[in-house]
């Protein structure tokens, strides 16, 4: 992956790129616009190719970019009236129909997550996903019998998943048909920043999709504990987060209340 210069036969020397990026350079001998990168800096943001007005930035196996009408006004869109009753109605779902879903579906939640802005455009984490009943029932035995090795945890869930275990097959899950999960090789802090958006991204998809889903906080700090259980879910990495993700079975009449906060100094 990488840029690869400038297409001249496409290039009007409009300068763009050299507001954009400081790895363009101008050559007033041949007054033309030309890209250096020595020190290998550039970390493929793609913010050159997105404002040359051309379309000549050459790049290689960066991904396809996208044009499309209202890019540039983003407003018109979607509403910001509209873009709140939808965060509103964002649920956390615990219930789900026993029916999976289809992988065309699946498939446009890991295509909003690769949108997901990460820091210094790192985009080192990788998705999976666990959608066999037998695995996840697997899974959360492992899940609960860690916990429950913590007294702190026993005193405060070992009720609850008792109660829950006769209520589902895998508690922990609340018995979602999938599970997916995002891992980072790294364990810098920035990383849990980078992997608590691309899920909020993959929720929010989800909920687009007429999907529910919850943040399972419950396996990842089971895992972090024991990476055997990472293992289990045939995980690679240091730094993990998951959603259950599934067709709700649960309606609701209204948004839960939440008490608006005043920011200090506004």
């Amino acid at each position: 992956m990488s840029i690869k210069g400038i297409d001249y036969d496409k290039c009007s020397t409009c300068k763009q790129c050299l507001i954009t990026c400081t790895l363009f350079r101008y050559d007033k001998e041949n007054q033309r616009v030309f890209f250096q990168d020595s020190d290998d800096f550039c970390n493929l943001c793609g913010h050159c190719i997105a404002r040359c007005p051309e379309d000549a930035i050459l790049y290689d196996n960066l991904g396809k970019p996208y044009e499309f009408e209202n890019l540039n006004t983003p407003e018109k869109i979607v509403s910001y009236e509209d873009l709140l009753k939808f965060f509103k109605a964002h649920r956390s779902i615990r219930r789900y129909r026993r029916k999976k879903v289809p992988k065309k579906t699946l498939e446009k939640v890991f295509e909003a997550m690769n949108y997901a802005p990460t820091a210094a455009n790192a985009r080192t984490e990788k998705f999976s996903i666990i959608s066999d009943n037998d695995k996840l029932k697997e899974v959360n035995d492992a899940v609960i019998n860690e916990l429950m090795k913590d007294e702190g945890m026993k005193r405060k869930y070992g009720t609850l998943f008792k109660l829950l275990s006769k209520a589902f097959h895998y508690p922990i899950f609340f018995d979602a048909p999938h599970v997916i999960f995002v891992t980072s090789p790294f364990n810098h802090e920035q990383e849990a920043n980078n992997i608590g958006i691309i899920i909020t991204y993959g929720r929010l998809a989800a909920e687009s999709l007429g999907l529910g889903t919850c943040w399972n906080g419950w396996t990842q700090i089971a895992m972090n504990r024991n990476p055997d259980i990472r293992k289990l879910a045939n995980l690679k990495g240091k730094r993990v987060g998951l959603f259950t993700i599934g067709y709700p079975s649960v309606k609701f009449h209204r948004t839960a209340p939440r008490k608006i906060k005043k920011p200090e100094g506004f």
